[in-house]
């Protein structure tokens, strides 16, 4: 499955996260024992420091990551924006419970090809989405694009440790545990063998650093969390 490319893989991906949608925040609460939050926490935190506008948030899904950032009295809305109108739906309906429907503005849409003008936001973030995009440094050098001289873009995504102990003992947990999980919370085996899959293939927070460099961003700030299998990484557009 992770070694289906472009147009095919994002379909692949926007499919499983549809079939997965409602069940999607308890089994992020499950596998992280609830730690899902407090690092959402951290990175709207660092997201949103020193800078004052709107922000975009891509990637969305179902809303949580958004509606951290509007906690924060320098932000005016948040663009949530994802592939997933299922995702979506679901975020829609919380910004309504949580009072938030007027400055969460949902948008269905392309990481790799964003509708929004040069220096639209005042800074972006991507929450555990990056790591399923087709073409990462094209889709990076979009959300820059869109995001204002001196503003910032906020990664947090599940990486490669780079410890060998923690490694070894977090992919294993996440190879075993997560489909099992999958299987018996949503009824999708196959969704949550895609996950473990992903970050396996994936890169660690030293490679991912470079690559978000790589997309012009400057003055980068790594904190990793969990045994280094979470990082948040922030940096500037000069």
């Amino acid at each position: 499955m992770v070694q289906l490319k472009g147009n095919d893989r994002s379909a692949f991906v926007a499919s499983m996260f549809g079939r997965i949608s409602r069940r999607y925040d308890l089994l992020n609460t499950l596998m992280t024992v609830g730690l899902h939050y407090m690092w959402r926490k951290k990175a709207a935190k660092l997201a949103t420091a020193h800078v004052s506008g709107d922000i975009l948030d891509v990637a969305s899904g179902t809303g949580d990551f958004a509606f951290g950032l509007l906690k924060h009295p320098n932000v005016n809305i948040v663009v949530g924006l994802d592939f997933s109108p299922e995702m979506l739906d679901l975020a829609i309906r919380k910004s309504v419970r949580l009072g938030l429907d007027g400055r969460f503005i949902p948008v269905i849409g392309d990481a790799h090809i964003l509708p929004f003008p040069n220096e639209r936001f005042a800074s972006a973030t991507v929450g555990f989405g990056v790591r399923n995009f087709s073409d990462l440094p094209k889709a990076l050098a979009d959300i820059v694009r869109v995001t204002r001289r001196g503003g910032k873009v906020t990664v947090l995504e599940i990486v490669k440790p780079q410890g060998r102990l923690a490694s070894v003992l977090f992919l294993r947990y996440f190879r075993w545990v997560t489909p099992k999980l999958g299987r018996i919370f949503a009824g999708d085996y196959e969704a949550y063998k895609y996950l473990p899959e992903s970050v396996q293939n994936f890169m660690s927070a030293t490679q991912l650093s470079e690559i978000l460099e790589g997309a012009g961003l400057r003055n980068l700030v790594v904190d990793t969390k969990g045994m280094g299998s979470i990082a948040i990484i922030s940096g500037k557009r000069p």
